[in-house]
């Protein structure tokens, strides 16, 4: 639809869990398709293996490949990388630019001198699934790290905090356009098998995240509801759409694929006029 790289239309692209890998590869410059097709490459394997170690090192090996050593000072835009400090609870958010800070710029470095591959593993170590994420900033400071869905799994409301505060934009002149990964019913079980995932940590991590997600949007809604915004993130009932987080079936994630280009269909007049004043 732009008519120009998405990284030269956003002065901020924010990412969390498996939106840091899009995010990341978005701001340095890589078109929709390349990442479409990374993913039925990569993905599949990271979550078909069956320990968290195995997991946590196809995610490993799967940064690596893609991004190899480079850092964020290599990044076009303004990027923002969310993850979670296992010790102090807090957030830890990856960015690209002096800009963005809210402190500390005399002594700021990009993604505090880690590599992207670092910062995009550490944002999707969804513990308890995906060991946690031992990092080495530029201090010489060791920091464990686990998903950033656990403090914001929808990062619109950090993206809109570097807009306003860090650059200083008046709401009214930012444009925020928000991707969720959509909500779709659980795979049927047997009794035995429902019985038994009930005490599976699965299902509460996928709470957590849905209930992240919709308290940070509500938030986003109080304290910014003066600029213009389009959310796209739909609910998929059909049975056949049935899936988990450890997706990993070319065919369905195909199909859960064409759901969301029917989101956006549906949004696309919104969107028009969000980015490029149609409407």
């Amino acid at each position: 639809m732009l008519p120009r790289p998405i990284h030269e239309t956003f002065d901020l692209i924010f990412g969390t869990s498996t939106g840091s890998i899009i995010a990341a590869l978005l701001a340095v410059g890589r078109s929709v398709d390349e990442i479409h097709e990374l993913y039925k490459e990569r993905v599949p394997a990271i979550m078909r293996a069956k320990s968290r170690y195995a997991k946590s090192a196809k995610l490993r090996e799967t940064g690596e490949k893609v991004f190899g050593t480079t850092g964020f000072d290599t990044v076009l835009t303004g990027l923002g990388i969310v993850s979670t400090k296992w010790q102090l609870e807090t957030p830890m958010i990856f960015k690209s630019r002096q800009t963005q800070a809210h402190g500390r710029r005399a002594t700021f470095e990009p993604g505090f001198g880690c590599t992207l591959a670092d910062a995009v593993e550490a944002s999707c170590s969804a513990f308890p699934f995906f060991d946690r994420k031992m990092v080495t900033t530029s201090a010489g400071d060791v920091v464990e790290l686990f998903d950033g869905g656990y403090c914001a799994n929808n990062p619109a409301l950090y993206a809109l905090a570097d807009a306003t505060v860090a650059l200083g934009y008046a709401p009214k002149d930012c444009r925020l356009l928000s991707l969720g990964c959509g909500q779709y019913p659980e795979p049927r079980r047997g009794f035995i098998a429902r019985q038994v995932r009930s005490f599976l940590p699965v299902q509460l991590l996928q709470k957590t995240l849905e209930v992240n997600t919709a308290s940070m949007d509500q938030l986003r809604r109080l304290l910014y509801s003066n600029v213009p915004t389009v959310r796209i993130s739909d609910t998929f009932d059909k049975p056949e759409l049935a899936t988990d987080m450890f997706e990993h079936d070319l065919r369905k994630l195909n199909l859960l694929r064409q759901q969301g280009a029917e989101a956006f269909a549906r949004c696309e007049g919104d969107v028009r006029a969000l980015l490029l004043n149609e409407g």
